[in-house]
């Protein structure tokens, strides 16, 4: 059975996908959320989905190995950030190479880097005029939204959308396409 850990920081709307992806599945299953936010509603919802949780610190996570120490001990053969805001630190990448993804709400490299998450990008995508965009899931590296692509769904932007419009789109392509995804990689 492959074992996936998520990093998520806010409502955990694509942990909870995840997690109900994997339930009924016999070949991986959601071990165990991990969260910078002690008040983030992923945790809430892991809660009613009997998932282990646990929120850190930003010390914890980029001044020692204690969270690298839990992601040795639960040995994931995949970690997905969905929705998780920070720099992943070069210990955990350097102990799980090409073994960290995450997803982002925009056609990458367009839209992507430092402060660029959620309604950011949704509305950096309506002002541009952008006429499409989408969805990214890639590889984490030490830099933010640079890692090598894995996959890209797309969606029309429409000349009246709202940043609210383009932001329900994008949760779609999330929702349909981020589990088939990791488990393809869990697969590979």
């Amino acid at each position: 059975m492959k074992r996936v850990v998520i990093f998520a920081s806010g409502s955990g709307s694509n942990a909870e996908n995840l997690i109900k992806f994997f339930q009924n599945r016999d070949n991986a299953s959601v071990i165990q959320v991990l969260t910078n936010n002690p008040h983030a509603k992923v945790l809430d919802r892991c809660k009613k989905l009997k998932v282990s949780a646990l929120s850190f610190n930003k010390t914890t996570f980029t001044e020692t190995d204690d969270v690298l120490n839990i992601l040795k001990s639960n040995q994931p053969d995949l970690i997905v950030l969905a929705g998780f805001l920070w720099k992943f630190p070069e210990n955990i990448l350097k102990h799980f190479p090409n073994k960290v993804i995450n997803v982002h709400p925009a056609l990458l490299p367009k839209f992507g880097g430092k402060g660029m998450y959620g309604m950011n990008v949704h509305e950096a995508v309506v002002a541009n005029k952008e006429t499409e965009t989408g969805i990214t899931i890639h590889f984490v590296n030490q830099n933010y939204d640079e890692g090598a692509i894995i996959f890209q769904a797309k969606c029309k932007v429409l000349a009246s959308d709202t940043a609210n419009d383009v932001a329900e789109k994008i949760n779609k392509l999330e929702m349909e396409h981020f589990p088939k995804v990791v488990e393809k990689l869990l697969n590979e």
